[in-house]
């Protein structure tokens, strides 16, 4: 009849997703202002002007055939040109077009990697707490996810367990810098440390093992922190990058796939690509979104709405009693729950109307995400509600 593995990601939605469309549901009976959703990552800062003015000036003065017609699958040449030569004054890379295959977002770009490395028996290596949808990207493709657990005091690697779970069959090692759920980034010592043990790996093994760095969260940084760019550590690394986030696009589904020169068998792979891409349909990136992007390379995210808002909550949450990682970038706290299960302790908030997902989902047991990308009066009316919901435990 039908694919049953397909049936199950097609009807089983993620719990995110879920709790959502629960919010909903829920504020049609109370109203939109006695919900407070922290549930999903979507960009509340209003999309930059320069970003609608570039859409406006090239829909009012390029050929429409131009906008709205075909590229060639990787992507429209003047637009990867630009975005190389963006890279290249930011990192100090010497990227060309050639090196760069455009995405519809950051969810194709990642899946699409999966596809063209995959083979029979790989494995791909996640770091606790992760973003859940890497597991039905890589099943997917028929590879197995190998989570390594938390390193909870800091959220950065623990590398005695990631060593301990590299295989010959490891083919590649997912990065998420900013981290979705904790805020976490990855310091320049953890990466270099990272760096050293493949390098060795691939030596014993004979074979690359590649890093994936899923950078959507790149730009939104805070307190002077900044974001090790993984080539400059790592030759065999490809970057998936997308502007959702930055820029508050993430209906429009554009972004990229960097591909180094250096990178081993770098032409092979980009080929891979682009066979991946076309399985899975990715005819081409969103002509018009590939415009703008280029027209807006290297343009400034606002990020100040995130920093106050993160400020707020943590500052909120600690008062409370809660116990957390103050988030150094991204849009998520990433809490202690009150109890063990995790699961209990987001369906007991649902009482108070805050809506939090577990994070068992996140490969994290015994903690919660909270999506600040909200309202900041949300986040101020929440407070009280958290400081109820952690009496009740202390009682």
């Amino acid at each position: 009849m039908v694919s049953k593995k397909m049936y199950e990601l097609g009807t089983k939605k993620s719990t995110i997703r879920t709790i959502f469309e629960f919010g909903r549901k829920r504020a049609a009976e109370v109203g939109e202002e006695n919900i407070y959703d922290f549930s999903l990552g979507n960009p509340n800062v209003p999309t930059p002007e320069f970003v609608k003015q570039a859409a406006i000036d090239i829909l009012q003065t390029m050929p429409p055939e131009a906008v709205h017609g075909y590229t060639i699958a990787p992507g429209n040449p003047q637009v990867r040109e630009t975005l190389a030569r963006s890279i290249n004054d930011r990192f100090g890379t010497h990227f060309a077009g050639k090196n760069l295959f455009m995405t519809a977002g950051a969810a194709a770009a990642i899946t699409i990697c999966f596809k063209a490395l995959c083979e029979e028996g790989d494995e791909f290596i996640a770091f606790a707490p992760f973003f859940p949808e890497y597991r039905c990207f890589v099943e997917s493709v028929g590879g197995k996810l190998v989570v390594v657990p938390a390193r909870v005091e800091d959220f950065q690697i623990d590398f005695a367990a990631f060593e301990a779970l590299l295989t010959p069959h490891t083919k590649a090692v997912i990065v998420n810098s900013p981290n979705n759920p904790s805020g976490a980034i990855y310091s320049e010592e953890t990466i270099e440390e990272l760096a050293a043990i493949l390098r060795r790996k691939e030596a014993e093994y004979g074979h690359p093992i590649y890093i994936i760095s899923d950078e959507p969260y790149r730009e939104i940084a805070y307190e002077g922190n900044t974001v090790p760019y993984i080539p400059c550590y790592y030759r065999d690394t490809l970057v998936c990058y997308s502007y959702s986030k930055s820029f508050s696009l993430p209906g429009e589904r554009i972004g990229y796939i960097v591909v180094p020169d250096e990178l081993e068998g770098a032409a092979e792979v980009y080929g891979a690509i682009a066979g991946a891409a076309r399985v899975l349909t990715h005819v081409n990136a969103p002509s018009l979104w590939q415009l703008v992007v280029a027209r807006c390379a290297g343009k400034p995210s606002d990020i100040s709405t995130y920093r106050k808002n993160g400020q707020l909550l943590y500052d909120g949450l600690i008062e409370a009693g809660f116990t957390c990682v103050k988030p150094q970038g991204a849009f998520y706290l990433f809490p202690k729950a009150l109890e063990d299960d995790d699961y209990a302790f987001c369906e007991r908030a649902k009482k108070y109307d805050l809506l939090l997902v577990p994070g068992t989902d996140f490969g994290c047991p015994g903690y919660f995400r909270a999506a600040y990308c909200i309202k900041t009066e949300t986040i101020e009316r929440s407070l009280p509600l958290f400081k109820k919901l952690a009496e009740e435990y202390r009682k």
